[in-house]
């Protein structure tokens, strides 16, 4: 889906003042959220960083209309809001706006259950890889050898692979973004709106504090992420896998970067041993595997068609 940037919304969906850290990827996210949806959204945000950016009532730091609600309760808060608007006639789209732990630990009840109902949202998990809000734990989304402040050797096991868990429920549609990508979370944000049930996208969201580097370089780790092939952007739309660039010229490993590019701007990683670095490339090659895998089953699906 082709953007024109002369027609995205002028209005401000991030106001400024508001709370964020310097660099914060979660108000980057929010902006292109807003320009992809403009005032139609209604963003339901569990505890978390979000939850604070704001700032206290009266003010709001957010340029659109937010229910905040608890960790575990994201996705059912927004099935019951998203029915009462449908109900009263009127013309919204509710997103749950969630970090990783109000998706892949606490608040994952709730978000497969309504995938299962096939619950007519967009969940939005804005994943920044551990519990940031309330002082760097790990979390199911910290990847292997990440130093949280509960793991100080770094993180001994692998991140949980929540697209393709939400996409096991055969939602309609399950895509991963990255707010170094701003036009292909916009695009994917567009496509989502458009089809009825239950979306999820899942938006790779470095953070300076917990990952310790430069504020000025969060949309470059971002891009990195991609580039190096630890953060590949792709999308199932009922049931089909299709890779988005920049990760579409990616299957092949020699046009990756090295993920010591990746790795060595940010002090989570500082501790890693070559050992740990090793693990780190066998993952990756393991999640490309995966995909090559899939990608060669709906061609042979194809062929058999003919």
């Amino acid at each position: 889906m082709a953007i024109n940037i002369r027609k995205l919304p002028k209005e401000k969906y991030v106001m400024p003042g508001n709370a964020a850290c310097p660099g914060c990827p979660e108000t980057m996210g929010f902006r292109y959220l807003g320009m992809a949806l403009g005032d139609k959204a209604v963003v339901v945000i569990p505890a978390g960083c979000s939850s604070v950016i704001q700032g206290m009532w009266p003010r709001q730091g957010w340029g659109l209309p937010v229910l905040n609600i608890v960790f575990a309760a994201g996705a059912s808060a927004a099935s019951g809001l998203a029915r009462a608007l449908r109900r009263r006639g009127v013309d919204a789209q509710v997103v749950v706006w969630a970090g990783d732990g109000g998706t892949a630990d606490i608040g994952l009840q709730a978000l497969s259950a309504a995938a299962e109902r096939g619950e007519d949202i967009i969940y939005i998990c804005v994943d920044n890889e551990a519990y940031m809000n309330t002082g760097i734990q790990r979390s199911g989304l910290t990847p292997y050898g990440a130093w949280t402040t509960t793991t100080h050797r770094g993180k001994k096991e692998f991140k949980k692979p929540m697209p393709q868990i939400v996409a096991a429920h055969r939602v309609p549609y399950v895509a991963t973004a990255s707010v170094g990508y701003p036009w292909d979370f916009i695009a994917k944000l567009r496509k989502a709106a458009s089809i009825r049930g239950f979306k999820y996208i899942h938006l790779h969201a470095p953070c300076p504090v917990g990952w310790r580097f430069d504020p000025s370089l969060t949309a470059r780790i971002a891009q990195l992420a991609v580039e190096t092939g630890m953060w590949i952007l792709y999308e199932y739309e009922n049931g089909r896998l299709r890779l988005n660039p920049p990760s579409n010229r990616l299957l092949d490993p020699s046009k990756r970067k090295p993920v010591e590019e990746y790795l060595k701007l940010q002090g989570r990683f500082r501790h890693l041993t070559e050992e740990d670095i090793k693990k780190i490339y066998e993952e990756i090659e393991a999640n490309w595997r995966e995909i090559r895998a899939m990608l060669k089953l709906q061609e042979l699906e194809e062929q058999d068609k003919l």
